[in-house]
């Protein structure tokens, strides 16, 4: 296949692959994959953990902690916990760091679009 893309900006626009292969947006886009790619292969490994042991060690998962609270039922409920603390994470992570690049890159694109009107 080819590619579409030209060396040129569109007339009167912005061109938006050299925004895309700007420092600044390629520091984001580093930053983001930084935060969920890691995070998303902890939380499978996590998951697939108590899958398999569900699947291969019954006897472990049935085993009592506390009347009839076993490991299975905490590590179930551990999973919901998981998934809002990820959330919460990322939340926080996304505030800080990644929201200030984005505001700046957009603050950039809008004042280019006002300088082209």
């Amino acid at each position: 296949m080819s590619d579409p893309r030209t060396d040129t900006a569109p007339p009167g626009g912005i061109d938006y692959i050299e925004v895309e292969e700007s420092p600044r947006f390629t520091e984001l886009k580093r930053r983001q994959r930084g935060f969920v790619f890691p995070m998303a292969i902890a939380f499978l490994v996590w998951y697939f953990a108590y899958v398999l042991l569900s699947s291969f060690a019954p006897e472990f998962m049935a085993q009592r902690v506390w009347g009839d609270i076993t490991v299975g039922l905490i590590f179930g409920l551990g999973q919901f916990v998981t998934t809002f603390a990820i959330t919460m994470t990322y939340v926080w992570y996304a505030n800080r760091k990644l929201d200030p690049i984005a505001e700046e890159i957009r603050d950039d694109l809008e004042a280019r679009q006002e300088a082209s009107a």
